[in-house]
């Protein structure tokens, strides 16, 4: 299926690695030309590189942010004021419940994954409004919805953006302008296979057995969420064939957000 998105021009966040960067691909393999930000320069270069030789033809351009710094926000908005996509993705929370985790945590994570997002959300919906087009589209959690105590900052900062993700796009159509967000559950990324690594340690005494893990947690067909799956749903949110799509939050989780077990 062709979804009409080649030759337009996509920001993405924390795509250097896991979910950001396989969005890139996705993305890419559409034919759209890419602006990629993330803290590691070397590593950027690395994927930029791979990707100019994977996809010929694709304009791809790096940027050095920390997203959690509000200058490097305006900055990144600034360079980037002519996309007609952008995805939101950088920002990784810890775990702990409200004893064990303090504010400082709280400011450090929200400071990136949370207004990190409304931020940049908000700058270039500015730029948006001007030309009358544009998607955003904002990368969750399902934590927001299945609330955990033992993951109380991030199901906290995942619901507040299911929130503004479903009020600021449903009058940014007014403007020409989509936002939408996608909320995958427990996914294969290098992060997601740590988290099991370290069940597998407390349970087996070594990390290697994570497979069994994954195994036994009763998941949607048996398996966590791959990049791959949440990367093909967020292209597809961003294209034209989801053109009357706006303020809806896309579960890519197998149905387990609903599931009660």
């Amino acid at each position: 299926m062709n979804i009409d998105l080649a030759g337009k021009h996509a920001l993405v966040t924390g795509a250097s690695r896991g979910i950001g960067l396989a969005v890139a691909r996705s993305l890419a393999s559409e034919g759209c030309h890419l602006h990629l930000a993330a803290r590691d320069a070397q590593r950027l270069e690395t994927v930029r590189t791979e990707l100019c030789a994977d996809f010929p033809g694709i304009e791809v351009h790096t940027y050095q942010a920390d997203l959690s710094r509000p200058a490097d926000q305006v900055l990144l908005a600034k360079q980037c004021d002519q996309v007609d996509i952008l995805v939101n993705n950088a920002g990784a929370i810890p775990r702990g419940d409200i004893e064990q985790t303090p504010i400082e945590v709280w400011h450090e994570a929200w400071d990136l994954k949370v207004f990190g997002f409304i931020n940049l959300s908000r700058l270039l919906f500015l730029e948006m409004k001007k030309r009358r087009q544009g998607v955003i589209a904002n990368i969750i959690g399902t934590a927001g919805e299945r609330l955990q105590p033992q993951y109380i900052v991030g199901s906290t900062g995942n619901a507040a953006l299911i929130a503004f993700t479903r009020t600021m796009g449903s009058l940014s159509v007014d403007h020409g302008v989509r936002v939408v967000g996608i909320s995958p559950s427990l996914t294969a990324t290098e992060r997601g296979i740590m988290i099991l690594q370290s069940h597998s340690e407390q349970k087996y005494g070594t990390p290697d057995r994570w497979r069994e893990i994954e195994a036994d947690m009763g998941l949607p067909f048996g398996r966590m969420a791959s990049v791959a799956d949440v990367a093909d749903a967020v292209t597809f949110m961003v294209s034209p064939r989801a053109s009357y799509i706006s303020g809806m939050v896309l579960n890519v989780d197998g149905g387990s957000t609903y599931r009660h077990e």
